[in-house]
């Protein structure tokens, strides 16, 4: 049994012993250390937490149990039940609740779940309130409500509807450009809550012909939930069979989305933003952001238009969040096909990713492989190294920083070196003695001698 505590939440196992897994007594003591911090530090006076989940085997217990601990601690709960994580967050702004929890543990297998904390504007808890939540966990530092003062639950169960609603609604959704199209679109919602959700969207977005795998929300995926595209076989081949234009595929929690081409090949999760930034771009210029791991290919189409500019963020949709947040950015998110568009929320959407996609290829009127050709081609590969605990890998990281001085060195995550034709980043992991070695290049060749060039530097080092 596993049960990692971070700053972005708590996820495990279900089941085991109470610091082992995933389990009753490990969630209520988290749920009421997030209930103290929300009761402490919030300004809404509203009194209500949104608690939201993906279609996980696990969801209805993991969801009674926070949901009595939320009314222990005095706190209203509304209960939106399946949704997606975006639609989570937009349900906390919508409701003006105090905050959110959003039960799913992504892209993990069906024997993981997780607990992840919203503030009132919808958005993941920075690493200092997450640091807070934990300190108050580790010290049983939370009081329950008496007889009198426990909270309620509220059910309210149109939350996806509202959400695609509000997809609608934005300026650069362009519906009547999507229905004169005549797209035929195949989904794979590998037994989530996807499956609920994006066929919904593709009708209201004016979409007729819909192709469906997947999208029965048992919990039981179907195939490793990750949209990787050695897990995509099948929709790959569903395309090519039912001749569709195009393919969208989610993860359990719809924060990220793969897209397919006509011809049944991977788009590649690092150019959904790439592509959907691109449209943006083109009808309301501005700042892009994508982390530090994320393919050069979107600074480069940003640098396409005149006085827009882009930056890095520290990997991790919070620290991404902020440095859109900074720079203002019109558009930005992470290469694993996560899209974040201000104009909606702050937050990874698989929806808005799909609107925007869509309108942009109707407007373009090209095949999608003709659409991802017009893109820089990059080729990312991911090795790392194993050392032993006893190795101080921030030391072997400033040797390697001043070893390749003469670059472009960022160090706000790690080390990543900018060549001018490639990139290595470069992260030790916060729970085992690795360091993980990105690489970008523009030939999978490149990239991957790249990356072994600089193990094999980081080995030397270590002898």
């Amino acid at each position: 049994m596993t049960l990692i505590k971070s700053i972005s939440g708590i996820r495990g196992t279900i089941g085991g012993n109470p610091e082992e897994g995933l389990n009753p007594l490990a969630i209520v003591k988290f749920v009421a250390a997030y209930a103290t911090f929300i009761r402490k530090n919030t300004k809404v006076t509203t009194n209500r937490i949104v608690v939201g989940r993906d279609a996980r085997i696990s969801g209805p217990m993991v969801k009674h149990v926070v949901l009595g601990t939320l009314m222990g601690m005095g706190f209203d709960v509304v209960d939106i039940d399946l949704a997606t994580t975006p639609t989570t967050e937009l349900a906390v702004t919508m409701e003006g609740a105090c905050g959110g929890i959003i039960l799913t543990a992504s892209h993990n297998p069906k024997q993981w779940n997780a607990l992840k904390l919203l503030n009132e504007k919808g958005e993941f808890l920075n690493a200092a309130e997450g640091a807070e939540v934990l300190a108050l966990a580790a010290k049983d530092e939370f009081t329950f409500a008496d007889v009198d003062h426990l909270g309620k639950v509220i059910t309210k169960t149109d939350y996806i509807q509202k959400h695609i609603d509000a997809v609608l609604k934005l300026d650069l959704v362009d519906v009547e450009a999507i229905k004169a199209a005549h797209f035929k679109v195949a989904v794979d919602c590998v037994n989530s809550v996807g499956g609920i959700a994006i066929p919904a969207l593709l009708k209201a977005l004016g979409v007729t012909q819909i192709v469906e795998l997947n999208c029965d929300p048992t919990g039981h995926f179907a195939h490793n939930p990750e949209p990787l595209p050695e897990n995509l076989t099948d929709i790959s081949n569903l395309i090519r069979t039912e001749k569709a234009d195009v393919g969208f595929v989610v993860d359990p929690d719809v924060d990220r989305l793969a897209i397919v081409c006509e011809n049944g090949e991977m788009f590649v999760e690092e150019y959904t933003l790439v592509a959907v930034a691109d449209y943006v771009l083109s009808r309301t210029p501005g700042n892009t952001v994508s982390n530090l791991s994320s393919s050069r290919a979107l600074r480069d189409v940003t640098r396409r238009y005149a006085g827009c500019e882009y930056n890095a963020a520290a990997v991790g949709e919070v620290n991404v969040v902020a440095k859109m947040k900074e720079t203002n950015a019109v558009i930005g998110g992470e290469g694993n096909g996560g899209v974040i568009y201000p104009a909606s929320h702050y937050g990874r959407d698989a929806l808005v990713g799909i609107a925007l996609f869509l309108t942009h290829l109707a407007k373009k009127q090209m095949k999608v492989s003709e659409l991802r050709a017009t893109y820089p081609p990059y080729f990312i590969s991911k090795q790392k190294v194993q050392l032993t605990p006893e190795i101080n890998v921030d030391a072997i990281l400033t040797k390697v920083k001043e070893k390749f001085a003469q670059y472009d060195i960022t160090d706000i995550d790690g080390v990543k070196i900018d060549f001018p034709d490639k990139w290595v980043h470069l992260r030790k992991s916060n729970t085992e003695p690795i360091i993980r070695v990105y690489a970008e290049a523009h030939t999978m060749q490149e990239a991957e001698e790249i990356g072994g060039e600089l193990i094999q530097i980081i080995q030397e080092m270590v002898k």
